[in-house]
């Protein structure tokens, strides 16, 4: 399958981007649909995980992208990165989402919060793709309140700690060789008894229960996590003990900001799909690009999809220009959660409509844009909630 079949009438502008990030994502943007995109299909129905994806990421450089050259990264702005995370849905949203809980969730915050020694044991490793990441917060009884519910708990002895509890629905947890875990040190202290550990798949207690079965995004691994006295040294504390909801906050706008292109790739790719297939349907005589409905549909979806564009780059380049530590709090809390409410709000629309563009072709689940609807629901869930998303942004709005 060459690259030119399975870009149809691609409508990906380059507004409000350089001429180095539009030749990055170009070239992103061929390398993906060649080597990612035949995947698609295969690891949709048999949620097969391609173990040479997150090796190949790192080999051509797409690992660590916002970690500095000098651990193994690309150092590359968020801005960049996003376009780079905006192909990569494009051609294949499975792979593009495990590499987001690589190197977003788990990656960046261990190079941004870690210490130097954290740096050098492990970010060379994920940068070039040998070790694989994850982030360990949600767990079974604590989803939209995941810092006040948290129940993993993780007490000091000695030179370890000793880590008890179960996170679940984990991007990467049946794979990964590094996990970013939250878990409290003091119960009576409530969310400011929040610490960050790093763990290893090969530490004494920890294991994978379970690998989950999902609508959307199949092929990505999703799992459940157990911690029973899972033993974890002291040099893996991350930060300061207690601090681990700092650490977290901050790390969920940065989040929520590089969820976004996730977002925007599935709605280009649901577009395209669209446009190409209301161009070569035909009915009553005709292809259905002719008839009205058809047409209001299509700009409808492209109004939604750009809108959605120019606040994504807004939002993104806002956490560029973020000191460490600022995030979690304030306008840069407020504008992320808008601009991934916003833009899952328009995927889910845009998935829709190409599904009802496609008729009884959309319904079937070996077709593209069917892949492509069910993997929009998620962005309305993880990061998150669209209600927490509403509450942040109301709440942030009623401090003055």
């Amino acid at each position: 399958m060459t690259v030119d079949t399975v870009l149809p009438n691609t409508q990906i502008p380059s507004y409000e981007l350089s001429t180095d990030q539009i030749e990055i994502r170009d070239q992103a943007l061929k390398f993906f649909m060649s080597e990612f995109h035949p995947l698609q299909e295969r690891m949709d129905n048999e949620d097969w995980w391609p173990e040479h994806a997150i090796p190949k990421l790192g080999e051509m450089g797409y690992l660590g992208q916002t970690v500095g050259e000098e651990y193994g990264g690309a150092g590359l702005d968020y801005l960049t990165s996003s376009v780079i995370a905006e192909v990569m849905t494009y051609a294949n949203p499975a792979i593009a989402f495990s590499w987001l809980g690589h190197d977003n969730l788990c990656l960046n915050n261990i190079y941004r919060s870690g210490n130097e020694d954290q740096r050098n044991r492990y970010v060379p490793k994920m940068c070039s793709g040998e070790w694989i990441g994850a982030l360990g917060m949600t767990e079974p009884g604590a989803g939209s309140d995941a810092l006040g519910s948290m129940r993993t708990r993780a007490r000091r002895e000695g030179d370890h700690y000793v880590l008890n509890g179960t996170k679940i629905f984990i991007t990467n947890g049946p794979i990964a060789d590094v996990l970013l875990v939250y878990a409290k040190t003091d119960m009576e202290k409530g969310t400011r008894g929040i610490s960050a550990f790093i763990v290893e798949k090969g530490f004494e207690g920890f294991r994978v229960a379970q690998k989950l079965d999902k609508m959307g995004f199949r092929g990505s691994p999703l799992g459940e996590l157990v911690f029973d006295d899972c033993i974890v040294p002291v040099e893996n504390l991350v930060g300061e003990e207690n601090q681990g909801a700092r650490i977290m906050m901050t790390g969920l706008d940065i989040e929520r900001a590089m969820a976004v292109p996730f977002a925007i790739g599935i709605g280009q790719r649901a577009l395209d799909l669209a446009l190409d297939y209301a161009q070569t349907r035909e009915q009553f005589g005709k292809t259905i690009s002719n008839f009205q409905m058809i047409q209001s549909k299509l700009a409808e979806m492209y109004i939604r999809l750009e809108a959605a564009r120019s606040f994504a780059y807004r939002a993104i380049r806002a956490c560029d220009n973020m000191p460490h530590g600022e995030t979690g709090r304030g306008d840069i809390h407020k504008l992320t959660a808008a601009a991934l409410f916003h833009s899952a709000e328009a995927a889910t629309f845009i998935a829709d409509e190409a599904v009802q563009i496609h008729g009884g072709m959309g319904y079937m689940r070996e077709t593209e844009v069917n892949r492509l609807y069910r993997c929009t629901k998620v962005l309305e869930i993880a990061a998150g909630t669209q209600e927490v998303r509403k509450m942040i942004i109301a709440g942030e709005m009623l401090k003055g």
